[in-house]
């Protein structure tokens, strides 16, 4: 049910019970939680994480896939599509909330980018538009929101912190061509 996609150096693909390690470990790496709750997860909580992913793919057809190496099968980082229902003070109703993050050792190579590229041109197949949260101080993330098409940034309230909204609509497709 979940969709394999490949680019020139990964393989995105369903979540597997073997990649809990690499996962949790990701995910208690201070370098890679600073912007995202900026305390590092403990095995629990990356446990209910990795379910919740799973849960997204069989609810709402959507979810993370865990990014590889296309060469090795190494655990590289998670991205994909999530519906939180999160309480904002910008509708997102019905939109997929996109999300990428990468295990430190793949930090600084592209791959966000690149794995994002392939995950939404699968989504936009199916959704009008995606929107993305961030912290605002998290300049590295949103260059790569900006490289992706993300624009239109909405200053809002997360949780009792600022947070920012970066918006996305699916590409026109080209003169005469027929829309997905």
């Amino acid at each position: 049910m979940i969709p394999v996609l490949e680019t020139s150096r990964l393989v995105l693909r369903g979540h597997r019970p073997d990649d809990f390690d690499a996962s949790a470990a990701m995910w208690a790496d201070p370098a890679v939680v600073r912007f995202i709750q900026g305390t590092p997860q403990t095995a629990e909580q990356s446990w209910q994480r990795f379910l919740r992913y799973a849960g997204h793919w069989a609810m709402v057809g959507y979810g993370y896939w865990v990014v590889a190496a296309k060469d090795d099968g190494r655990f590289m980082g998670e991205v994909g599509f999530a519906d939180y229902r999160r309480a904002l003070s910008v509708d997102v109703t019905g939109i997929p909330e996109a999300g990428w993050v990468l295990a430190s050792h793949a930090h600084g190579q592209g791959l966000a980018v690149e794995a994002m590229t392939a995950a939404l041109s699968w989504i936009d197949k199916r959704f009008p538009r995606t929107f993305a949260l961030f912290d605002p101080a998290h300049a590295a993330s949103m260059r790569v929101a900006g490289k992706l098409g993300f624009a239109d940034p909405r200053e809002i309230d997360f949780d009792g912190a600022p947070a920012v909204t970066l918006w996305r609509d699916r590409p026109e497709p080209p003169s005469g061509a027929a829309a997905p």
